[in-house]
């Protein structure tokens, strides 16, 4: 449905985004998710069309989008991270506009939109001034405009940035019912987000893309086995030297909380082996870490096995010294005016 090749987006010196490439298919549901200031938002925006790479083709159900830029965007609904409505229009009167925009014909719009109000349940405020929505109706009032017409493909930029928590579960919801019917890219750098509602992920980091799969296979990729947390009390000084030569553990690192120390053990990959529940007996190396933990006189107050999460992953390949969003924006150079004010505009 989507292909994305090569996608570059320069600055005078400063990269955003380099190389990207990655393809997204029928039905699917996309995570791209990154720190802030990674280039998750200047993809988006040129998978959608809004904003012309540097170098690098995108591909919308078959259609360049910059040979064919107009039967490329009738596949997309874009819903960009900050929505611009017009706070003075009706819901309906709204959306009634936004089909004049996208070409509609008076017919298809006449049933297109009540279908839409109902689809984003906008049906208790949909004669009600935008202005006087709060936040979570809003943002459902632009995901009405994204799917107006009816598109192949929809890309949602932040969906629920903003949000109280009662309305992140309200437009989740609302994102996981789309999605039965849809192409989904959802950018974020929410974890709960992508494991809730994405199948696959891409993750991108300094304007790179450094890992894609399901998060399953992420998990996977970035920690072959499991962690074995220990806490202990009494522990001799050099606790990591005798777990790391531990037959089985293939590193070992400690930190003292408290009167506590927390060491977390590193399974060989051999040793990680698992049957359906646990690691198989012959392998197991807690035994083997309990024994000495008793041979050392150390109080072993807790054993845990340790799955990696997403969170795991992410702060591993994305490392801890990453740009912050105010380092970001200093380096970067502001997009023109008129590219910012005509995305924001049609996109809303």
């Amino acid at each position: 449905m989507i292909e994305a090749q090569g996608l570059t987006r320069r600055y005078g010196e400063f990269t955003a985004v380099e190389g990207i490439s990655f393809s997204v298919a029928d039905g699917e549901i996309l995570g791209i998710l990154g720190p802030n200031g990674a280039g998750k938002t200047t993809t988006i925006r040129m998978i959608t069309g809004f904003l012309p790479p540097s170098s690098g083709r995108v591909t919308v159900n078959g259609h360049d989008l910059f040979h064919e830029p107009i039967k490329a965007r009738r596949e997309i609904g874009y819903l960009p991270e900050t929505v611009a409505l017009y706070g003075e229009m009706r819901v309906s009167e709204y959306l009634a506009y936004r089909a004049q925009l996208e070409g509609m014909s008076r017919g298809d719009a006449r049933a297109a939109i009540p279908r839409t109000i109902d689809s984003c349940l906008l049906g208790d405020v949909s004669h009600q001034i935008i202005s006087t929505l709060s936040k979570g109706y809003r943002q459902r009032v632009g995901l009405a405009a994204a799917i107006l017409h009816g598109p192949r493909v929809l890309v949602l930029d932040e969906p629920t940035v903003g949000l109280d928590p009662k309305q992140i579960i309200a437009i989740r919801e609302l994102i996981r019912d789309l999605g039965q019917k849809r192409t989904l890219m959802i950018s974020t750098h929410i974890l709960p987000e992508v494991e809730q509602l994405c199948r696959r992920v891409l993750i991108i980091d300094r304007g790179r893309l450094i890992a894609e799969g399901t998060p399953t296979e992420l998990r996977e990729q970035a920690q072959g086995s499991s962690i074995l947390r220990l806490t202990v009390k009494n522990a001799t000084p050099d606790i990591v030297d005798i777990l790391a030569r531990l037959e089985g553990i293939e590193s070992a690192t400690e930190r003292s909380e408290n009167d506590q120390q927390i060491a977390e053990l590193s399974p060989e990959e051999r040793a990680a082996t698992r049957v359906e529940l646990g690691y198989s007996q012959a392998i197991d190396p807690r035994e083997t870490v309990f024994r000495t933990a008793v041979e050392q006189g150390w109080v072993l107050l807790e054993m845990v096995e340790k799955k990696a999460s997403l969170e795991d992953v992410f702060v591993r390949l994305t490392g801890q010294e990453a740009d912050t969003p105010a380092d970001v924006q200093a380096n970067m150079p502001a997009e023109p005016t008129t590219i910012e004010t005509d995305s924001e505009e049609v996109a809303s």
